[in-house]
Parts: C-alpha cells; sequence; structure tokens
C-alpha cells in the first residue's frame, strides 16, 4: 500500500480518500433543510377540540394545516437536496 497526498495505491487500483464527503456549507444548508421541515410538521399538528364529539372545522381545515405547513415541508426537502448535491469548496 502506497500513500501519496491522498491517493491510495492498492493492487495497482488508485482510491482517492476525501477527508469529508460534504463542506460546512453543505451541512448548514442541510441543517436549514431540516429546521423547515421541522416547522413544517409542528404548523401541522394541531386541531385537537375540547369536546371530541363536536367537529370543528376551522381548526381542521385552516389554512396554516392545508396550505402552508405542506409548502414549508416541500421546501425543506428541496433544501436537503440542494445541500447535498452542491459540490464543496
Amino acid at each position: 500500500m502506497l500513500k501519496e497526498n491522498n491517493i491510495v495505491k492498492e493492487n495497482n487500483v488508485t482510491v482517492i480518500n476525501k477527508n469529508s464527503l460534504f463542506g460546512k456549507q453543505n451541512y448548514m444548508i442541510m441543517l436549514t433543510g431540516l429546521a423547515v421541515i421541522a416547522l413544517g410538521f409542528f404548523l401541522m399538528t394541531g386541531g385537537k377540540s375540547g369536546n371530541p364529539a363536536v367537529f370543528d372545522p376551522k381548526e381542521v381545515y385552516s389554512s396554516t394545516r392545508i396550505t402552508i405547513a405542506p409548502m414549508l415541508i416541500i421546501a425543506g426537502f428541496i433544501l436537503e437536496i440542494v445541500g447535498i448535491m452542491k459540490k464543496p469548496k
């Protein structure tokens, strides 16, 4: 086995070693995406009424729960994809 500048040669096969798969910016983008996903799921929860026999459509079908929360979750997944696909510096 011969090592030179992050290049390992074993049995006539060259393998390039890298210290890290992602850079700091990638991790920051992925953590931001994770926070946006968590916020979306948090906004989607709730809607519990005090009396289980009473159905309140205003709580269940609120615009926050039906439109904003799913958009945040999708945006979080897009941020995750961007964080994974972006080349580290």
